[in-house]
């Protein structure tokens, strides 16, 4: 319901802040059909979500940020093997070769 409020106004830049937030797995589809109809309108949207499959699946840039300082930014697949976003949200590093890039 919040998304069409916020779609009344024909936006430019729509910020969505957890909007999968207690979603289940079908409406989490249905979000991100949802999310991807407004984009291919020409809308930019900004999003601060911690499903990380649905972020990878829609963005074209992501920003991770630890204690309010970005540590990486890039594609999808590179900032989720960046060495500094594993330690910093996984607590550890890809035991496998090749799978851990830097992008800072």
């Amino acid at each position: 319901m919040e998304i069409a409020r916020a779609l009344a106004g024909d936006p430019s830049l729509l910020l969505l802040d957890e909007p999968a937030a207690g979603l289940s797995m079908s409406e989490l589809d249905g979000l991100r059909a949802l999310i991807q109809e407004i984009a291919d309108l020409g809308a930019t949207i900004v999003i601060v979500e911690h499903h990380l499959d649905l972020v990878a699946s829609l963005a074209t840039t992501v920003s991770v940020l630890e204690r309010g300082r970005v540590i990486a930014s890039g594609p999808a697949d590179e900032v989720f093997a960046d060495a500094h976003v594993l330690d910093a949200y996984m607590g550890s590093r890809p035991v496998v070769p090749g799978v851990v890039k830097s992008v800072a």
